[in-house]
């Protein structure tokens, strides 16, 4: 089992979800973040505002899966995400030791889905 977590352009949301129902990857949590990476300090537009600064707004995903669906949510987030410039993201995919389904107790790959 994984967790992969995935920072995005805000815009690229949509295209992402859409890539990973293709890829029968349904379960995901989201949450608007702040950050910078390389792109430091250079304006971008998001929603018709202009946002300048150390901290852009991006979008983190989380997306447990079992260890084959790993390579899938992995390409699907790519394609969904890139468009070739500075500040199209990054994925970390970490061990995921465990997981509990709170409504049965059930543990392990099946409590993922």
């Amino acid at each position: 089992m994984k967790l992969i977590i995935a920072i995005i352009q805000p815009y690229k949301l949509e295209a992402v979800k859409e890539e990973l129902y293709k890829a029968e990857v349904n379960l995901l949590t989201v949450s608007e973040v702040l950050g910078h990476g390389r792109q430091k300090g250079v304006a971008e537009v998001y929603r018709g505002a202009k946002e300048t600064g150390n901290l852009l707004r991006k979008v983190r995903l989380e997306i447990a899966v079992n260890d084959n669906f790993v390579e899938p949510t992995i390409s699907a987030i790519s394609r969904g995400a890139k468009t070739g410039e500075t500040g199209d993201g990054k994925i970390f995919i970490l061990d995921l030791k465990e997981c509990v389904r709170i409504r049965t107790e059930e543990r392990g790959p099946g409590a993922i889905g």
